[in-house]
């Protein structure tokens, strides 16, 4: 899969970071909730990244679905070749492995801590500042809305969109021609 580059002009992107389900054979809603029917429900994991000013969907992975978000987010990240300034995930993504990642290409991490959450030792100044400020106001609602947490809100616009294009399911059945079915969108 290839990465689009840098669009002239453009100094840092704000990354914002979501993933969907893709329903694999066109399997209907009804017909999973049979109990007498032992069909096994396939489907994919889409994760995007998004510029959050210009929209524009920066990466794309295509995953299993034994894949958790966290476990993807390092591929994810490896794709960019832009620099980017912060990126903003839900809470899924509050993990060592997320947070390392992004360290290592010093990037800003916008992603909420669990409620309940800990300080974690070390060079977490993001998280543990999220943490911080969780257990001064009793929520993350203020951290939200300091760090403008909000513009995640485009990951799941550009979400809306692809599943527009594709109607929310794929059709071919092994992982390589699904990979192939989806990427001719994001090709540029």
């Amino acid at each position: 899969m290839s990465v689009s580059k840098r669009p002239p002009g453009v100094k840092s992107a704000h990354l914002v970071i979501d993933s969907t389900g893709l329903k694999v054979f066109g399997e209907r809603r009804v017909e999973s909730q049979k109990a007498w029917q032992e069909r096994r429900r396939i489907w994919r994991k889409l994760h995007l990244a998004v510029d959050s000013k210009t929209h524009e969907i920066i990466c794309a992975d295509l995953s299993l679905n034994n894949v958790t978000d966290s476990e993807a987010f390092p591929g994810l990240i490896r794709q960019t070749h832009r620099k980017i300034r912060s990126a903003a995930a839900d809470g899924a993504y509050d993990t060592r492995l997320c947070h390392d990642e992004l360290r290592r290409k010093k990037i800003s991490a916008l992603i909420p801590p669990r409620k309940g959450a800990g300080y974690w030792p070390g060079e977490y100044a993001d998280r543990n500042r999220a943490v911080a400020n969780q257990r001064m106001t009793g929520s993350n609602a203020r951290w939200k809305w300091t760090t403008d947490y909000n513009r995640r809100s485009i990951a799941e616009t550009a979400m809306y969109r692809v599943k527009q294009l594709f109607g929310g399911s794929l059709t071919l059945r092994d992982y390589d021609g699904q990979v192939a079915e989806l990427w001719p969108w994001y090709e540029r």
